[in-house]
Parts: C-alpha cells; sequence; structure tokens
C-alpha cells in the first residue's frame, strides 16, 4: 500500500513563492518546505523559520574544548607530573593557552558539524521529492512547496484546494 508523503505544488517566479510562503505560513502549517533552484534571499522570514541551533552548539564546544584544555595542563602541571624550576608556579594560564586555544578551535569544529548532522537528520540518502513529477524543472527554473503529511492540519483534499488558491499548479502527490 503506498503512503502518502505529502502534496507538491508549483509556482512560475520568485515573488509568486515568496507570497505562497508568506501565506502557508499563515495558514498555520509547520511541516513543509519551499525548494528553489537558487537561494532566495529572506524566504527563510517569509516562511516563518527560526534561527538555527548550531550557532550554540558551536559555542558549547568551544567553551568545553577551552575548558578542557586548561584544566587538562592545570591535572599535569600540579598533579600529574609536577615540575619546580626556577620558582614558577604550577599553573599559570599563560602557559595552558596554546593547548586551550587548539582545543577550543578542535571542539567546535567537531560540535559544529556533528550540530549540523543532527539536526539536519543526516546522512538522508532518500527523499520522497526525488519522485516529483518534472523534478527537473525543479532544478532548472521553477519554485516548489512541499506540504507534508505529517503535519496537523493536512487534509489532502483541503489542502490541494488550498495550494491551488494561492497559486500553485502542476499539484501533484508524492509517495513516501
Amino acid at each position: 500500500m503506498k503512503r502518502t508523503y505529502g502534496l507538491i505544488a508549483a509556482f512560475d517566479s520568485t515573488p509568486a513563492l515568496y507570497q505562497a510562503c508568506e501565506k502557508v505560513r499563515d495558514a498555520g502549517f509547520k511541516q513543509w518546505d519551499a525548494l528553489t533552484p537558487f537561494p532566495v534571499h529572506g524566504l527563510d522570514a517569509a516562511m516563518g523559520v527560526r534561527r538555527s541551533k548550531v550557532p550554540r552548539i558551536s559555542l558549547c564546544g568551544g567553551i568545553t574544548g577551552f575548558c578542557t584544555g586548561m584544566s587538562m595542563i592545570w591535572f599535569v602541571d600540579s598533579y600529574d607530573y609536577p615540575l619546580v624550576v626556577g620558582g614558577k608556579p604550577f599553573f599559570s594560564p599563560l602557559y595552558a593557552f596554546p593547548v586551550s586555544y587548539e582545543l577550543t578551535i578542535l571542539f567546535t569544529a567537531f560540535a559544529t558539524i556533528i550540530g549540523m548532522f543532527v539536526l539536519n537528520k543526516l546522512p538522508m540518502h532518500y527523499h520522497p521529492v526525488q519522485k516529483a513529477p518534472k523534478l527537473t524543472r525543479l532544478l532548472d527554473d521553477r519554485f516548489h512547496i512541499v506540504i507534508e503529511a505529517g503535519d496537523p492540519r493536512y487534509n489532502a483534499a483541503t489542502t490541494r484546494e488550498f495550494l491551488a488558491k494561492i497559486g500553485g499548479q502542476d499539484i501533484a502527490e508524492l509517495e513516501e
């Protein structure tokens, strides 16, 4: 038995897509996406997309790396292998800074990559839009909106009518 992923509708121009995205957002849909052949400035705001959480994850990774570096040098200099040389202290942030700096960069990079993969649900080797009719036009010169069947407001008939009312063309059902 075929399961429905959602409905896809085509739009001919960037302004038409932009206005349609605002109408879909205002209608209360939560699980939907706009597909474009090139980046469209301001489309995120029209869709109501919030800022990404990846920068916060990156910051946490950087702070963890910095604290790890400082703690590691403190542990090594004070407990594991203390050296008394010329009366210098067992721990000084000046000596621990190079290690902490490198670990900050390393942990930030790993946190950014892992955060991006987790939040984007990657790797995703297949997406139902790949079976959309006239997919080559999507990659070339047309714009699309996909409303997923998992959305609480989704109803096949009313959603199809809504997409037609806001200017959608070639409305088709996508299989999962």
